[in-house]
């Protein structure tokens, strides 16, 4: 059992390189009132039941991230910030001299994880996931201090496949697969994009190109997890750098990792059914959708015109 209950932690991931879409996304307007992804993400964070926000950014735009960002919360909730090192890594590993990226997602969790002492959820800063995700991913994280804690109980928002593609380019997901309201396996897919068949198209791990019904689910990279999650994440995370750590570019991902864990009995992992519509700016061509979609939920009550008054 956990201990005493007290309302979890939102984890949001806004260190990732920016690549594709050549700036900081995190911080671009999509809402009338110049509202941000973020904007909507701590809104719904906070109507679901969240205590706290901790923010895992990189040290090259932390002054402006707290300037734009973490002050305009102030008073709002509780936000703590923490940078993800590319040099943070545990005793006995080297990082290469042409390493010049962080290490992926697990990486930046395990950033995070002096600040993390009870049950906290995970997302991407850049990705907008909806109300009614964040009121089912609480209720589960309450719920785990109410059954055994063994093993290692942890949830997953699935979203429809079909639903998250951009139509401007191949996109990257964690395809997949259910039973009984488990996942059985996520696999990384990536340059997914969608045929006029209801099948999409990606390549898989091995780089294969493979076909997946658009109904698939897909992990969008919201993770509810225990304390006892981060062990696994250390460990699976020292396994990544011993086999893969002197590759230049490797990234160690979450639904590579918990796919890995689920494999092994080591976990369980329950994904949670939601309603609530996905979306995201994989490319400078997406945010006019978002804009609009935005426009959509405001128009059927289900966010104000205006966020913060």
């Amino acid at each position: 059992m956990l201990g005493k209950w007290n309302k979890p932690t939102l984890l949001v991931l806004a260190a990732g390189m920016v690549s594709r879409y050549g700036g900081l996304k995190q911080l671009e307007s999509i809402g009338p009132g110049g509202e941000t992804m973020l904007d909507y993400a701590v809104f719904d964070a906070i109507r679901a039941g969240f205590a706290r926000i901790v923010f895992v950014i990189r040290q090259d735009f932390a002054a402006q991230f707290h300037a734009q960002v973490v002050a305009h919360y102030a008073g709002r909730i509780e936000v703590t910030c923490v940078c993800q090192d590319l040099l943070d890594v545990p005793g006995g590993f080297l990082v290469p001299a042409h390493r010049i990226k962080p290490w992926g997602t697990v990486h930046a969790v395990l950033a995070a994880r002096a600040v993390l002492p009870d049950a906290f959820a995970v997302i991407n800063g850049d990705d907008f996931y909806g109300r009614d995700a964040y009121q089912r991913m609480v209720g589960f994280l309450s719920a785990l201090h109410t059954r055994a804690s063994r093993p290692g109980p942890c949830a997953m928002v699935g979203y429809r496949l079909e639903l998250t593609l951009s139509p401007n380019g191949g996109v990257n997901r964690g395809v997949c697969v259910a039973r009984e309201g488990a996942l059985v396996s996520v696999e990384e897919y990536t340059g997914i994009t969608a045929g006029t068949d209801g099948l999409c198209r990606g390549h898989n791990t091995l780089g294969q190109q493979q076909l997946v019904p658009g109904q698939a689910l897909c992990s969008m990279n919201f993770w509810g997890f225990t304390p006892d999650m981060l062990t696994h994440l250390a460990d699976g995370f020292a396994d990544f750098l011993q086999q893969r750590g002197q590759e230049r570019d490797a990234e160690c991902y979450i639904p590579t990792l918990v796919d890995h864990l689920i494999r092994q009995g080591k976990i369980r992992c329950h994904i949670l059914a939601t309603s609530s519509v996905w979306f995201g700016v994989t490319y400078p061509q997406d945010k006019a959708r978002c804009v609009a979609t935005v426009e959509a939920l405001i128009a059927r009550g289900e966010y104000p015109s205006t966020l913060w008054p």
